[in-house]
């Protein structure tokens, strides 16, 4: 799978994965607030910050009755028409370049979700590196159509689409010439349960649309991020917070920054953990193969004595004869006058 460049960082199965601080609405309206996000993503080491590009108007219409209104009992936001929620969650427009000059500023990669053509449109005008579907848009085509079209990479959230629904979105990147794709994994659901992840998919997905996989984990903690890297995640977003004891639209399932710190060192050390395919032991092994089990002498024997149970054992260390010998050399004798504690090898036999 070749790498993807994004900004002076190479992605790909072969390098540590992409951790990605989604911002979302948990900038309270405060551009003050969302600046110091920034600054403490970059301080927890995330690597790229991410936005959503839209307006209320842009996402839905301004009516409160029937499928307008959030009526689910489990919802977070339960009795929020989308309008409403929509207009507490959206990112300014205006505060893009500021948002995305201190990113710069910091070393972070700055992107975000467009919802609609415009945001497409808007986003170029701010040169972004990259473009991120989100799961609610990955069966808008002619979006998904706009975006492939800047040539640019495209990350695309997997959530509620179907395999055929997949090939589509993939079939309609590829025809518009963007040849860049990550596909995330995602279970839309704020909080997901562990068991909804279903992480087993990434290599699927990965084999099966010759692309590279990641994860869109929108979970309680770190686990299941940590454990996609095993499975060959090479994205990892989650969202981000400063505090979720001060609220905000998606707050209950971010993370704050020192659980941010902690999911890229964890992250990192699991794809460090995954090596390459080796068996006997490593450099790092080599002292420690004295302390493995050989054959030893625990007695004075003389010359011409018989080697028994009695005179030789398997202990360590292990500078003597394998113990898978120990059979074969009982009853054999002794060549010289040998101490305790001597290791047995051929050449005394």
């Amino acid at each position: 799978m070749k790498l993807i460049v994004l900004g002076d960082r190479e992605i790909g199965i072969d390098r540590p994965p992409l951790i990605i601080a989604e911002m979302s609405g948990n900038h309270h309206h405060s551009l003050d607030r969302a600046l110091k996000m920034i600054e403490a993503a970059a301080q927890a080491g995330a690597h790229a910050v991410k936005l959503q590009t839209y307006t209320a108007d842009t996402m839905t219409l301004d009516l409160e009755e029937g499928s307008f209104s959030i009526h689910d009992p489990e919802s977070l936001w339960k009795g929020y028409s989308l309008y409403r929620l929509y207009q507490e969650a959206y990112t300014p427009w205006e505060w893009h370049q500021p948002i995305f000059e201190r990113c710069r500023d910091l070393g972070l990669i700055a992107f975000s979700s467009p919802f609609d053509e415009s945001a497409v449109d808007f986003l170029e005008e701010l040169n972004v590196p990259c473009y991120k579907i989100a799961s609610f848009e990955n069966t808008d085509l002619p979006l998904i159509r706009k975006a492939a079209k800047t040539g640019k990479p495209l990350i695309v959230s997997t959530g509620m689409a179907t395999l055929a629904e997949l090939d589509d979105t993939v079939r309609t990147i590829r025809e518009a010439g963007c040849r860049d794709l990550i596909l995330l994994q995602c279970t839309s659901s704020y909080p997901a349960s562990p068991q909804d992840s279903n992480i087993a998919t990434l290599p699927h997905l990965q084999e099966l649309f010759q692309c590279q996989v990641g994860l869109s984990d929108h979970t309680l903690g770190i686990g299941v991020s940590v454990a996609s890297v095993a499975l060959g995640a090479t994205v990892i977003e989650k969202h981000f917070t400063l505090s979720r004891n001060e609220g905000g639209v998606d707050a209950a399932f971010s993370l704050e920054p020192e659980e941010m710190g902690q999911l890229v060192a964890e992250t990192h050390r699991a794809w460090l953990a995954l090596g390459k395919i080796t068996y006997g032991p490593t450099s790092a092994e080599t002292n420690s193969l004295k302390l493995r089990r050989s054959l030893y002498i625990t007695e004075y024997l003389k010359k011409g004595e018989c080697l028994t149970r009695e005179n030789v054992r398997i202990i360590r260390p292990g500078l003597g004869l394998p113990p898978k010998y120990y059979d074969v050399i009982l009853g054999r004798q002794i060549k010289y006058d040998v101490p305790k504690g001597t290791p047995l090898s051929w050449d005394l036999i």
